[in-house]
């Protein structure tokens, strides 16, 4: 069996707004090729692990690697280089309202790239065919539904061919079958690029379907209590925390 390679690890981590700490202690490794769960109850501290861990807030104490590079001991050029190969998608999708798709998923190209008009082009048409949209370049995130607008923001998302795909509670807010779907696209597009992806999220349907590995944070200790497959850890985990949480809604 190939041994995994890991492509970030957080290393003894604290997150505290002033003397106020979210998580304490967070010690884990994200493999290339995972799709890694930052699970746990609401208030916990998944969104803000997330912003750690991208760029957008700097941990109270500890280290985030992308592979051998501690992130933010890095300078601000490398840091910079880090976080193009990493994509986003937001809770709400965050598309420009103002904005066709085409002009959403185009605007990082344009900004960090020399790519010629038409090059960009074919790329955005890519990449929206990439997530079922093909043909919907100049409709507005107002014209389209909740789910189809964020498989539009998973496509402006991989606009830079990231290595790493950050997704927050991206079924928030959908019905179940949109969901699937969403969650299939998800395992297809980790296939095709071979990206490693990291999603927070609640939902157990995902949890299950497609997370390979996970992280639980627990809201009463504020630090983590649980770390592993989530298949795995519904079978063994002793903790009644994460045996409460991983069978929600079963009878």
């Amino acid at each position: 069996m190939t041994q995994k390679k890991p492509h970030i690890i957080v290393e003894d981590l604290t997150m505290a707004y002033g003397t106020f700490v979210v998580q304490r202690d967070l010690t884990f490794t994200i493999n290339h090729g995972d799709i890694f769960i930052i699970m746990g109850g609401s208030g916990c501290g998944k969104s803000s692990l997330m912003r750690n861990m991208v760029g957008l807030q700097k941990p109270a104490k500890g280290k985030v690697f992308y592979e051998d590079i501690s992130f933010w001991e890095a300078g601000p050029e490398k840091r910079e280089e880090i976080m193009r190969r990493i994509g986003i998608l937001y809770q709400s999708g965050a598309l420009w309202s103002s904005m066709t798709l085409a002009e959403n998923i185009a605007l990082p190209l344009q900004t960090y790239t020399d790519l010629s008009v038409g090059r960009i082009r074919e790329i955005v048409s890519f990449k929206l065919a990439l997530v079922g949209l093909a043909g919907f370049d100049d409709y507005y995130p107002s014209e389209i539904s909740g789910g189809m607008r964020k498989r539009a923001g998973l496509a402006r998302a991989m606009a830079m061919d990231p290595g790493i795909l950050f997704f927050d509670e991206p079924s928030a807010g959908l019905d179940p079958i949109s969901a699937h779907l969403l969650d299939d696209l998800i395992l297809e597009l980790r296939e095709s690029l071979g990206a490693t992806v990291v999603m927070v999220t609640h939902e157990l349907d995902s949890i299950f379907a497609i997370g390979n590995n996970s992280v639980f944070l627990d809201t009463t200790e504020k630090t983590m209590i649980a770390q592993g497959d989530p298949k795995k850890l519904l079978a063994e985990s002793k903790n009644p925390t994460v045996h409460s949480f991983l069978t929600r809604g079963k009878a």
